[in-house]
């Protein structure tokens, strides 16, 4: 074919720590962005764990590269579940069109089975890329550019008996990553950060600002405990009419409604600025709800965590569901052989089981719609709708699909990795 490349197979192997620094420089080659700075050099180095990640080398050169975090990733009904983090997946330009990909794709997958963790999960920077090993877009955020102007807030009683303060983001570190843990057994999709993960909400390089100020950040306090926090960027600006500013929100938390809407409320109300910009924020965020005109919000939907069910058993079993199921699923999944065939699903509020069986199929369905319905953000009804699902017992796909979903918190992924 024209548009094969030639040449010998690049080795895949185990990266070694004296490798870091030539795989980060083929990784950021490949996304066309230009040298991190030390601090984030040094953080992604420490947060490397050497054993799960691969790269492929053409003689001495890296030419591509793709690694695994071990995570605790929150599913419906609490459980946090061992979960690959895959991650700094990139292929040098000049290899492309080789299988450099598929054959990095299809050792971790291997390697993630052998660890015994029944999930793989990633963000993607092209989601058309992902959808053939098996991953499903598994939860969405909202993106907004609010009109702080002409969008007031109407604020829950409570709210005034919150306290704010502004305190230095790495002195509030320990008091707002106390904050993130309390919230993650309650929303799927949430990670639980090991030690050295809380660096990355404060990593505050210059060029990364864009122009705005240094980090911020104000803690929400009630009865002398921290309850919320928000971390931001303020980035002035001045029009012919005046002060034209913005407000760059980079992470909010709250333990209740009270806090949260404190928060906002500041945020909305900061002197000299016109916009609150927030990014990947939850679908179900509370400020929608407190917003006097969502319209002058400007929210738009993206997607986010994408979910590999890497052993349908193990992962169907870990979860819980909202109403009684007792379905046989038909799944496909040639990139994963393993998982190919009929499982019977049976499960309830309070736990599930997830074997092999011979019995007629009740749905038939690829891994990977499986994994865009795994923590609820995906409804099976809409993935049959476009004919992703086929209903193959009158009556599966209803039982399923409320079954599937989340009667909490929509999944959310609260930070990239």
């Amino acid at each position: 074919m024209a548009n094969e490349q030639t040449g010998p197979t690049p080795e895949l192997r185990v990266l070694r720590p004296d490798e870091w620094d030539k795989s980060y420089a083929n990784l950021i080659r490949a996304f066309g962005g230009p040298p991190e700075s030390d601090e984030e050099r040094e953080l992604w180095n420490a947060l490397t764990e050497f054993g799960r990640f691969l790269a492929a080398w053409d003689g001495d050169e890296c030419v591509g590269s793709a690694g695994a975090f071990s995570f605790r990733l929150t599913v419906p009904g609490g459980a946090s579940v061992p979960a690959a983090g895959v991650t700094m997946v990139g292929v040098a330009a000049t290899h492309r069109r080789r299988g450099v990909l598929t054959s990095m794709m299809r050792r971790q997958l291997d390697d993630v089975r052998s660890w015994g963790e029944p999930l793989a999960v990633l963000t993607a920077s092209e989601p058309a890329i992902y959808g053939r090993f098996g991953y499903g877009a598994a939860t969405f955020q909202i993106n907004a550019e609010i009109d702080t102007r002409r969008a007031g807030l109407s604020v829950p009683a409570g709210t005034d008996g919150v306290r704010l303060r502004y305190v230095a983001p790495d002195d509030a570190l320990d008091a707002c990553e106390a904050v993130y843990a309390r919230l993650v057994p309650g929303r799927p999709g949430m990670l639980a950060r090991g030690p050295g993960w809380e660096r990355l909400g404060v990593l505050d390089p210059e060029s990364e600002r864009g122009g705005a100020s240094p980090l911020q950040c104000v803690v929400a306090e009630r009865g002398g405990e921290t309850v919320g926090y928000a971390r931001f960027r303020v980035k002035p600006s001045w029009g012919a009419g005046g002060p034209d500013g913005e407000v760059i929100l980079s992470a909010l938390e709250a333990l209740d409604p009270a806090a949260g809407a404190a928060l906002w409320r500041f945020l909305f109300e900061i002197d000299l600025t016109s916009t609150l910009v927030a990014r990947g924020r939850p679908v179900d965020d509370g400020w929608q709800y407190l917003v006097s005109d969502i319209r002058r919000c400007n929210p738009a939907l993206r997607d986010a965590l994408y979910v590999r069910l890497v052993d349908v058993g193990a992962a169907l079993e870990a979860r819980t569901y909202q109403a009684p199921v007792d379905v046989v699923l038909d799944v496909e999944d040639v990139f994963c052989p393993w998982n190919a065939g009929r499982w019977r699903l049976s499960g309830d509020a309070k736990g599930a089981s997830c074997e092999r069986t011979q019995d007629a199929a009740d749905l038939a369905l690829s891994v990977r719609e499986l994994g865009a319905a795994y923590l609820g953000g995906a409804g099976l009804s809409a993935l049959a709708a476009a004919g992703r699902v086929r209903e193959l017992r009158r009556g599966a796909l209803a039982e399923a699909s409320l079954a599937f979903g989340n009667a909490g918190a929509a999944p959310w992924l609260p930070h990239g990795f």
